[in-house]
């Protein structure tokens, strides 16, 4: 089974659509020439292709293909983590949006000087970094197509990378979130073109139903609290709205999206048209699952050797169902196209914002607008080399920990920079600890034959072994669901952040730049006198057009290019002047205090 010529052409179509995208943009409109317009789209997108983006970001190639063979092999549990997507997108919504926007910032990490200082805001850039290089793993799609299809390995490799590279690079973040668009209607298309053509030749949707229910994949709903099971409703509709904070709350890719949008409230809005797209998203995931049980029942192509790795069975069922039609094939590997495209392009473009914005604008404040965006361009190029490694699971390790770290300046007026950096080191430690004990522990030692019942089949043996008791002390820390990780290392890095602050000194209220905290707290111990919210500083709440800064966080402000960390309102305010400097725009909200 391989690719016709059909295939191959709708495959360069998608590449070819994709890599005029970027041209377009290149060439039209402001043609990427400030830093506002190339990182951030001149602040001048609407809400539906910010919320597509937001979709297409993290719904990678990987997902794609993981999710389906996730629920062929244990059933339909998986897809309760949909309970999460209410919360894990409600929260970014009315809290990290609005105090990310009133802030204008272009980078995420800009937040945590203003909060903190310096050095936790570099801290916090070289985390996400790594994180998001561990991220991009999508050489293993790259094998997949190689051994199901046929594709070429290195023409693959080549091909994404040249063309995700154009558009990146030429179209800006522009070009990014209307590829983004294109890209989810191809995903789209391709996921239900496999459904559908499955399904009927499976006798009907009623008849896959039926089948699934038959093979025990159809599951209810599990209420059982341990958190070492793998997934329950707990860990995926409670442990799954911290690992969607992570994503949709604090990640520089989102956020960069979120303050692309053209007011604050289309920002919000994003957050509430992504939610039913991301149930959408994860039924089809389920549907393909069932429909690839009801072709092949217990009797896998992994079983037969038809494929050598379960990462391989979706594109092999997708060629199984498709091949009489030729083009379809094409299709869905256009689909997995897409979805590593979006996933690819997002992390150039948030990596290239915080390289230049943290790492390189601060130390070079003099630097020229036009210099600044020709440098934002070539970072993008440099990614290309280092993105292709790593596996799927370090998001989860590292971004519950960033998640703690925002978590710990924006609901804690007392956190300091000392307890940031050891909040986020704690959990940093805490995060590979438990991951890479969780791996080692899946290769236990020998057992002695007699110790193993006398059997005549493996079935009774892989009983005799799932009955083992419960794992106790560091191995049940190592059999945490991996749905936990982000609630675990988050909490980790607050708890040990509150206490290292209370240890080395809190900061007082007086001492927190006005606009940096979310008064949770004011909030929800709404019954205390007010002498006593005045001690904890949760008296000061977060308003609607931000207050006079100190000269110092003003100054810091006024250094930033384009409007980047300029402590105003959106243009909606009507107090706000623009003046021109030096060639960068600067906004300056006249308050008082």
């Amino acid at each position: 089974m391989h690719f016709s010529a059909v295939d191959y052409v709708i495959f360069a179509v998608l590449l070819v659509a994709s890599a005029g995208i970027g041209l377009y943009y290149a060439f039209s409109g402001g043609r990427q020439r400030t830093t506002q317009e190339f990182l951030l789209a001149d602040r001048s997108m609407s809400c539906l292709p910010v919320s597509l983006s937001l979709l297409a970001t993290f719904q990678s190639a990987v997902a794609i293909l993981g999710a389906p063979s996730e629920i062929y092999a244990n059933g339909t549990q998986y897809w309760f983590l949909g309970c999460s997507y209410f919360l894990g997108l409600l929260i970014p919504a009315h809290i990290f949006i609005p105090v990310f926007y009133r802030l204008r910032l272009t980078s995420a990490y800009q937040y945590l000087e203003l909060r903190f200082n310096k050095t936790v805001r570099i801290c916090g850039t070289v985390t996400f970094i790594f994180q998001m290089v561990m991220y991009c793993a999508v050489n293993v799609i790259f094998h997949t197509l190689s051994a199901v299809t046929g594709f070429d390995l290195w023409g693959a490799v080549l091909a994404m990378g040249l063309v995700c590279t154009l558009y990146t690079t030429l179209g800006g973040l522009k070009a990014v979130i209307w590829t983004d668009v294109f890209q989810t209607v191809v995903m789209f298309a391709g996921q239900l073109a496999v459904i559908v053509v499955g399904a009927h030749q499976a006798g009907g949707i009623s008849e896959v139903w039926r089948r699934a229910q038959n093979g025990s994949r159809i599951a209810g709903l599990d209420l059982n609290p341990d958190p070492l099971e793998r997934h329950t409703f707990w860990t995926l509709g409670v442990g799954g709205i911290f690992l969607m904070l992570a994503l949709y709350g604090v990640n520089q890719a989102q956020v960069q999206r979120y303050l692309s949008s053209r007011t604050e409230k289309e920002a919000i809005m994003s957050c509430y048209v992504v939610f039913p797209c991301q149930q959408i998203v994860l039924t089809l995931g389920c549907l393909m699952g069932l429909v690839m049980f009801a072709r092949y029942g217990e009797d896998s192509p992994l079983d037969k050797g038809y494929v050598s790795s379960n990462d391989q069975m979706v594109l092999y069922f997708v060629m199984d169902v498709l091949q009489d039609l030729p083009g379809l094939p094409g299709l869905f590997v256009a689909c997995l196209f897409s979805g590593a495209l979006s996933t690819i392009s997002s992390a150039f473009n948030s990596l290239a914002t915080v390289t230049m914005e943290d790492l390189i604008k601060p130390h070079f404040p003099a630097m020229t607008e036009t210099r600044a965006t020709l440098l934002s361009k070539g970072l993008g190029e440099h990614r290309l080399a280092v993105s292709h490694c790593a596996a799927l699971s370090i998001f989860g390790m590292v971004g519950g920990p960033l998640l703690g770290l925002f978590c710990l300046g924006m609901f804690f007026p007392w956190a300091n920079s000392v307890g940031a950096v050891s909040g986020l080191l704690a959990g940093l430690v805490m995060a590979f600890w438990v991951g890479i004990g969780s791996f080692v522990s899946r290769f236990p030692a020998a057992v002695p034959s007699t110790t193993a019942p006398d059997v005549g089949n493996l079935t009774t043996v892989a009983s005799f072994v799932k009955a083992k008791t419960r794992p106790t002390g560091l191995n049940a820390l190592y059999s945490l669901s991996y749905m936990w990780y982000s609630a675990h290392n988050s909490t980790t890095v607050v708890v040990v952040g509150l206490i290292v602050s209370l240890l080395t000194g809190p900061m007082k209220e007086k001492d927190v730049t006005p606009g940096t905290v979310y008064p949770i707290l004011g909030n929800l111990l709404f019954f205390l006198p007010e002498r006593y919210k005045e001690k904890l500083c949760c008296v000061t709440p977060l308003e609607d057009k931000p207050r006079a800064i100190d000269a110092q966080h003003y100054r810091m402000a006024q250094k930033e290019s384009n409007g980047v960390l300029c402590l105003a309102e959106d243009n909606e305010g009507e107090d706000g002047e623009q003046k021109e400097t030096k060639g960068e725009t600067q906004a300056v909200q006249e308050t008082t205090l």
